[in-house]
């Protein structure tokens, strides 16, 4: 059994606010579901040294999908299960629910080791552990393999990132709670720089530490969505927007949010992309779990330590997520539709178009191809593979697929991104940022300098920080060259 090093004890008592949840006792069950959280032994070789608690309702179907819910420190996934609200969808909409378990052998305050490279690295440690839950599920109970997801809070939401980029292949999209960019920390010491005051990356920085994080892969990346409380003061708010940089940079969409809108409790949604990153801002919240009790279908969970009643966070997650049974999720198609396609990958690549193949659907009679959240087909395909041409040298692109049938068109798969070869040779230009303001290659907002076109955040604005923009179209600039 691994043992933390005693400073760790030390550090965390003194600048964590532990999480003093008592752990919730499960309410008695109903006749007409007698279903109960339950420890699974024997998953894996669990080299992460975690307990596996799950969850699933009576008569859940094989094909059914799964939700991974990952803890905050000095929680336990019976405290996680009882008050977050998720088992109220579980319930509702027909789903498992796989609760990993951090012990204090592993971390003195039973947080996941979300910064420390032998538990985030693919292939190791926790992340290894986290993944052979899902192995389990899937062969033991027969959980759809490309509908599964992951949300936690905290140290588990910075675990939810690790997951989401250490294994893009298995989880379809993810949430982060009060959490921490991918990679943010390798150590201790540096964890506490990441959650307050926070790390300053270009979004170019936060994305290739993602990529990094399983190199080669070119498969389609898991959607995401981004929950933070505005007056939370143990990982500050900059870690949202940091987040937020990091996931629409991999999943290749700009930095400006496509739409924004209001919600219960103070809460505004940011959209970015073709809603594949979301970013949940509440308003006066600290840090916790958004939870909303009520019987009303979108009200969710238990108020309590680091359970805040807000707005229920469980509900948007499931809807984002498509578990209501809008199947890919960020939709709504109609009943009988095929399922959101999977294993969308780029082929081949050249200055004027973008290969792609994906896994057949079931019953499915035709595919459309989304680019850049537009429909690329104007009448579906009738095999699993496209080439998109016609298309402008050396540009990044985003793509989508959705299965039709005689009911309509199915909803979306994940998105992946691809760049056509060869294209002029760039215009790069070397600066201060204060001086790319001044020279209309870049705008500044909250004393911070952001790319004009890209958004892309380049740091502070002022004459000291440097940094190379790229001229990729009219008015247009993105990070390096």
């Amino acid at each position: 059994m691994r043992r933390s090093p005693s400073v760790l004890a030390r550090l965390v008592r003194a600048v964590l606010a532990p999480v003093l949840v008592a752990t919730a006792v499960l309410a008695a069950p109903t006749p007409a579901q007698a279903a109960s959280l339950t420890q699974v032994s024997g998953f894996g070789s669990n080299p992460g040294n975690l307990a596996m608690y799950a969850y699933r309702p009576d008569g859940l179907p094989t094909g059914a999908p799964a939700v991974v819910l990952l803890h905050g420190c000095a929680q336990t996934a019976n405290d996680y299960f009882s008050n977050s609200g998720w088992r109220k969808y579980a319930d509702l909409w027909g789903f498992a629910l796989i609760l990993p378990q951090q012990n204090s052998g592993n971390n003195s305050t039973s947080c996941f080791n979300w910064y420390q490279s032998g538990d985030t690295t693919r292939g190791q440690g926790e992340a290894l552990s986290v993944k052979q839950m899902t192995d389990y599920a899937r062969s033991t109970w027969g959980t759809a393999a490309g509908r599964i997801y992951v949300s936690g809070l905290s140290a588990g939401g910075a675990m939810s990132s690790v997951m989401l980029a250490t294994y893009p292949d298995v989880f379809a999209a993810g949430s982060i709670l009060s959490g921490i960019p991918y990679a943010c920390a390798t150590s201790l010491v540096a964890a506490y720089s990441c959650m307050n005051p926070g790390v300053d990356k270009t979004p170019q920085q936060w994305g290739d530490l993602v990529r990094n994080a399983y190199s080669g892969y070119s498969g389609s990346r898991p959607r995401v969505a981004i929950w933070h409380g505005t007056s939370d003061y143990t990982v500050a708010t900059a870690n949202a927007t940091e987040s937020r940089d990091q996931w629409t940079n991999v999943l290749g969409v700009s930095q400006t949010p496509t739409s924004t809108s209001s919600l219960p409790a103070g809460t505004s949604l940011e959209t970015y992309g073709d809603d594949v990153v979301r970013l949940y801002r509440i308003s006066g919240m600290g840090h916790g779990t958004p939870v909303d009790p009520g019987s009303a279908t979108d009200q969710c969970g238990t108020a309590a330590a680091y359970f805040l009643d807000t707005i229920c966070s469980a509900y948007r997650d499931a809807l984002f997520f498509g578990l209501d049974g809008s199947t890919g999720g960020g939709g709504d198609p109609e009943p009988g539709t095929p399922a959101a396609p999977t294993g969308l990958t780029v082929t081949a690549s050249t200055a004027g178009s973008i290969s792609l193949s994906w896994s057949a659907v079931s019953g499915a009679t035709g595919y459309h191809v989304y680019r850049n959240g537009t429909k690329a087909t104007s009448s579906p395909v009738t095999g699993t593979t496209y080439t998109d041409s016609g298309l402008t040298a050396g540009t990044s692109y985003s793509y989508a697929v959705s299965a039709v049938n005689a009911s309509g068109e199915g909803a979306k798969s994940s998105t992946v991104s691809a760049s056509t070869t060869g294209g002029s040779t760039p215009v790069c230009v070397t600066a201060s940022n204060y001086a790319h303001v001044v020279a209309g290659r870049a705008y500044q907002s909250l004393g911070y300098a952001y790319a004009l076109g890209s958004g892309q955040k380049m740091g502070l604005y002022n004459t000291f920080y440097t940094s190379t923009l790229k001229q990729t179209g009219p008015d247009y600039w993105v990070i390096g060259c």
